[in-house]
């Protein structure tokens, strides 16, 4: 029997995504959403959400938009 409710994985997902639960509280985790659809699908979307955030990071502003936002902040300094 799973040491896990739905209310631990919730509390504790944010940790199990980023894999810093000790391997006893992740494995419980684990147990416990192959038989909770409704943990299963908090955990997708906690999935998706870390992997749209990096590939975000990883892009870069478009060198026009670069160039205004410099511009525009060389001119405040210039007037303060």
């Amino acid at each position: 029997m799973s040491g896990c409710d739905c209310s631990k994985a919730k509390a504790e997902l944010e940790e199990f995504l980023h894999d810093e639960l000790r391997h006893e509280d992740a494995a419980d985790i684990r147990e416990h959403m192959e038989g909770c659809e409704d943990c299963t699908t908090e955990h997708r979307v906690g999935v998706v959400l870390i992997e749209t955030v990096r590939r975000a990071c990883k892009e870069t502003a478009p060198e026009a938009l670069r160039s205004e936002i410099l511009a525009r902040i060389r001119v405040e300094q210039a007037t303060h």
